[in-house]
């Protein structure tokens, strides 16, 4: 039971959807309404078991004093404190002046431009992986990158002056996003698209179980 109500509620569910998209008449014509506010409900839920799974997780490194544990400690303090301070503020606790606020201008923005900018680096490494000229593919993907981020900064059009209007760095650099780029974004987006419904289709039907745990 534990695997067929999980199965069965999912193709109820998905079938639902599926039928109230093509008849929009009562009561399929609300579903979309009332099944908005389950997810809604289910989704608060869901934070509510991650923050309780992210304190459990981090006490018990906190307990066994594993690798890193001061920083569990740190997330443990920071949970409590935000936490506390939003109940106590009541519904305005979002407002310019108030100690949440001040918490998140300035603590959890620089920590995420922070993150962010680290984040750069790594996407720098991975961009060289990316961009040698391995083969002719690979080349041709080099060749338009560069011509792309030299089109998007002045000195590209800074070296291209002397030449015409539509011929510089910059209109080069608009023509292979607006043409190369498009369509292979379309073709992903096509891929992508038959990718979620074949998977829907899988998920409606049973086949695909791996969210209740098991791939069988």
């Amino acid at each position: 039971m534990r695997r067929e109500v999980p199965l069965l509620i999912t193709a109820i569910v998905g079938i639902t959807f599926v039928v109230s998209y093509f008849i929009p008449h009562f009561p399929f014509n609300r579903m979309d309404a009332w099944f908005a506010d389950w997810f809604s409900i289910i989704a608060a839920c869901a934070i509510v078991l991650g923050a309780l799974n992210l304190i459990k997780l981090s006490a018990q490194k906190v307990l066994d004093r594993k690798e890193d544990w001061v920083y569990s400690l740190v997330i443990i303090f920071s949970f409590i404190l935000i936490t506390v301070i939003g109940f106590w503020e009541g519904r305005d606790y979002r407002d310019p002046g108030t100690a949440f606020d001040w918490l998140y201008n300035n603590m959890y923005n620089p920590l995420s431009a922070t993150m962010f900018s680290i984040l750069a680096f790594f996407v720098a490494s991975a961009s060289y992986r990316a961009f040698r000229a391995r083969n002719f593919e690979a080349t041709l993907l080099l060749i338009a990158a560069f011509l792309v981020m030299i089109g998007r900064v002045p000195v590209g059009d800074f070296f291209t002056s002397f030449m015409p209007e539509g011929y510089r760095f910059s209109d080069l650099a608009n023509w292979i996003m607006d043409y190369p780029q498009t369509a292979g974004q379309r073709a992903i987006m096509i891929g992508i698209g038959l990718g979620v419904v074949s998977t829907s289709l899988r998920v409606i039907l049973g086949i695909e179980r791996a969210h209740i745990g098991s791939g069988e």
